[in-house]
């Protein structure tokens, strides 16, 4: 699992490949991951925006930014945790995610980024 806290957002990240999903002979590689954000500050804070940055080792890097996750913009209150989870197509075995959410402070409205840690995307076979 890989944890990162900024501005006492925790981020923590698993990924899974999705065998049955993937189709290796049209270049199809599925791989999910679960996401768990947790408010470790003492601010009541909402989750605004993503912004992703997808590796694949062979096709060009992609950006991907929009509203939320998951259609969802949750509002977390100090010690709460919001998981959700997405997935990932790559042309090849082998890619990573990075990125940020944009939080805003609920009680001045304050804006802030918080980083999403850097996480592999590896068919398993590859790892031997």
């Amino acid at each position: 699992m890989n944890t990162q806290v900024t501005s006492g957002i925790k981020v923590s990240i698993e990924t899974k490949f999705q065998d049955l999903y993937s189709d290796p002979a049209k270049m199809y590689y599925l791989f999910t991951y679960k996401i768990r954000i947790e408010n470790t500050s003492d601010y009541d804070v909402q989750l605004l925006r993503r912004h992703w940055n997808i590796f694949d080792s062979v096709s060009e890097s992609r950006e991907v930014e929009g509203a939320g996750v998951v259609g969802q913009q949750p509002v977390l209150r100090p010690g709460e945790v919001y998981e959700y989870e997405s997935a990932c197509n790559l042309k090849s075995e082998l890619g990573k995610m990075s990125g940020a959410y944009t939080f805003e402070r609920l009680a001045d409205g304050e804006r802030f980024k918080v980083g999403i840690p850097e996480f592999r995307m590896v068919v398993p076979y590859r790892m031997n």
